[in-house]
C-alpha cells in the first residue's frame, strides 16, 4: 500500500505564528519601537541604500556632518571609475578592465565576479553639501569619497500652502 504525506497545518501555523513573534522581536529591538509610541528611533543598523549590492559600500557620517561614502572596488582601475554630481545626486560608474576569460578553467568556486557599473545614484543635497571641496582617494581597492557640509546653508525659499476644508 501506497503511504501518502499529509501536510501538517498544525505545526505549519505554529511555525508561522513564532516567526511573527520573532519579527516583533527585532522590530522592538532593532527600531527602538514600543507599542503605544510614536515615531521610531533609527539606529546605525539601518539601511538607507538597501538596493546597491554591488560594489559593496558603506556610508556614513561624521560628528562635523561630512557624508562619507567607501565602495569596494577590488580589480578596478581608477582611471576606469568616474564620479560625477547632477542635481540633488552624486553618480558611480566603473568599467571592468577587459580580459580573456580562460576557455580550459573549471571553477571550483566563483564569487569574484565583475561587472560594469553604470550610474548608480547617491543623496548628496546640494543645499547641503560643498561638492567643490568633494575628495576621492583610491586606496587598495576601496574608493573612499568625502564629501563636507557648505558652511553656511542658504534657506530655500519659503512657500506657504493654503489649507482648504473638504468640500469647499
Amino acid at each position: 500500500m501506497k503511504q501518502k504525506e499529509f501536510v501538517d497545518l498544525g505545526r505549519m501555523m505554529d511555525e508561522i505564528f513564532s516567526a511573527a513573534e520573532n519579527l516583533k522581536d527585532v522590530f522592538e529591538e532593532r527600531m527602538g519601537y514600543q507599542p503605544g509610541e510614536r515615531g521610531f528611533n533609527w539606529d546605525a543598523r539601518h539601511d538607507f541604500y538597501p538596493f546597491y549590492s554591488y560594489p559593496p559600500a558603506n556610508i556614513y557620517m561624521t560628528e562635523n556632518k561630512t557624508i562619507v561614502f567607501e565602495f569596494a572596488l577590488a580589480g578596478f582601475d581608477e582611471a576606469n571609475i568616474k564620479l560625477e554630481f547632477r542635481g540633488d545626486y552624486m553618480y558611480l560608474s566603473a568599467t571592468v578592465p577587459s580580459e580573456e576569460e580562460q576557455e580550459d578553467v573549471h571553477y571550483l568556486k566563483r564569487r569574484l565576479k565583475f561587472k560594469d557599473i553604470k550610474d548608480q545614484k547617491y543623496y548628496v543635497p546640494e543645499d547641503k553639501f560643498d561638492r567643490d571641496k568633494a575628495d576621492a582617494v583610491f586606496r587598495n581597492g576601496v574608493l573612499k569619497v568625502t564629501v563636507p557640509p557648505k558652511e553656511d546653508v542658504a534657506e530655500g525659499e519659503r512657500v506657504t500652502v493654503e489649507i482648504k476644508k473638504e468640500g469647499s
